[in-house]
């Protein structure tokens, strides 16, 4: 059975640990799942941690294994989506496990079961450098088989079916397709990504005319590799959807027609689908009231729409004009039915209570889904111009900035009402004071999102 995804506690927990702190804990995590002895729920901390530290910008250590040390050269390359949606030169994370088990079990058992025991042998013994030369010698035996397995599939639907079933991702043949390319160009994408700096805070100027020379040199412009060595590059850049400026420097013109003649085009198509993929992110993180990974998405996704219709002379009739508007149409949509039902939703929570019910603690289950509104509602106000949620944001704001200016009086009585103590139990008392403390607390927030100026 999967580990169930951490609490909201444990979450905030890993968050407030020491960097160090957390690269510790999912080293001897892993080292733990590698012996057998993994506790309950290590699964889902690992996840917790490595996702906290791709946000940070950070790389965790890894513990190697074989399926691991396998994947190493297709990290740049994997992408956090779902498995429905297809991105060019890149394989979801999620379609990895479905793979290895494909190739252990149908495509070479006997030489994966020979690597997989040759590898823990090795990493057992701290022989970290032979378990690589045994990785990259298992590499390329797979990467042979998968081109004999495309080879034998192209004209066969009979054979493709029964290879994707195996599989059992959306995408399976275009994954295997994916992964023989990556194992292929691996040397060679080795060797550009040695010649970048490690983090590319802007790319213009002497950058990116030194970026450009690369993906021009024999190794770069190479057909196996270019699309490749685009996403390298674009893994390196602090702000992603500055790979366009590659696009535009090879055109020499920031019209989409001349850009679309060029071999860099394609990086325009790769924004467009990480734009996507944001999209699709931001859905999870709105379902699991994610505020701080709101914020970041909806920054990430407003300086790519920007960037998309304002360095390129982008027609709203073009191939690429019409992906931005789709786009910027679903995340306005997810936005707009998060917030639209906000104000009724504060007004019940804050309405003024008689009786017993006067005395009640606020339920936190509705605070906090309040409280996560309200952070999509800031956030929308920052960036509701490329979001296309303008109109929205500002009916919104404005009938919240009404009621607290008509209902400021009854809500602070409301409030010094909650926290008086009238149950004469001690324990209970405590308990539910604490209760309505947090609760006046987030209220304070909730003060602080709508009034500011």
């Amino acid at each position: 059975m999967a580990d169930a995804p951490p609490s909201n506690k444990l979450r905030q927990y890993l968050l407030e640990l020491r960097p160090e702190a957390r690269a510790l804990l999912a080293s001897e995590l892993e080292r733990a799942v590698l012996r057998g002895e993994a506790p309950p729920g290590a699964s889902a901390i690992l996840e917790q941690l490595r996702k906290t530290a791709r946000q940070e910008g950070r790389k965790l250590p890894r513990v190697g294994n074989p399926q691991r040390l396998f994947f190493a050269a297709v990290e740049p390359f994997l992408v956090s989506d779902i498995a429905e949606r297809k991105h060019l030169g890149r394989i979801p994370r999620a379609s990895l496990d479905p793979l290895w088990k494909w190739i252990c079990r149908d495509l070479m058992m006997r030489e994966a079961r020979t690597y997989s025991d040759q590898v823990q042998l090795l990493l057992a013994a701290n022989e970290k450098n032979g378990a690589d030369q045994v990785a990259r010698a298992f590499q390329d035996m797979v990467e042979q088989r998968l081109r004999e397995c495309l080879a034998s599939v192209k004209s066969d639907d009979k054979a493709s079916k029964r290879i994707a079933g195996q599989i059992g991702t959306p995408h399976a043949i275009d994954e295997v397709r994916e992964l023989a390319a990556i194992l292929r160009a691996r040397d060679a994408l080795g060797v550009i990504g040695s010649r970048l700096p490690a983090s590319i805070s802007n790319l213009a100027g002497e950058q990116l005319e030194n970026v450009k020379g690369l993906l021009d040199s024999p190794i770069g412009r190479h057909r196996d590799v270019f699309l490749y060595a685009l996403l390298i590059v674009m893994n390196r850049l602090g702000a992603p959807w500055q790979l366009i400026r590659l696009s535009i420097h090879a055109a020499a013109s920031d019209l989409a027609e001349h850009i679309a003649a060029t071999p860099f085009a394609i990086a325009v198509d790769v924004v467009l689908g990480d734009l996507d993929r944001i999209v699709t992110n931001l859905r999870d993180a709105v379902k699991g009231a994610d505020g701080d990974e709101i914020g970041r998405l909806l920054k990430d996704f407003h300086d790519a729409a920007r960037a998309l219709h304002t360095e390129i002379e982008l027609p709203p009739d073009s191939t690429w004009g019409r992906q931005l508007a789709s786009a910027r149409a679903e995340a306005a949509s997810l936005l707009e039915g998060e917030i639209e039902n906000l104000p009724g939703q504060v007004r019940r929570l804050l309405r003024p209570r008689n009786g017993r019910e006067a005395i009640a603690p606020l339920d936190l289950i509705d605070v906090d889904d309040v409280d996560a509104k309200l952070a999509i509602l800031a956030a929308c106000r920052n960036y509701a111009g490329e979001l296309a949620v303008s109109e929205a944001t500002l009916r919104v704001h404005s009938e919240l900035q009404s009621y607290f200016d008509n209902g400021t009086d009854v809500l602070l009585e409301r409030l010094r009402q909650a926290v008086r103590p009238r149950i004469r139990e001690p324990a209970r008392a405590r308990r539910r004071r604490c209760r309505q403390g947090r609760a006046k607390g987030r209220k304070g927030l909730i003060f602080n999102v709508i009034l500011k100026p």
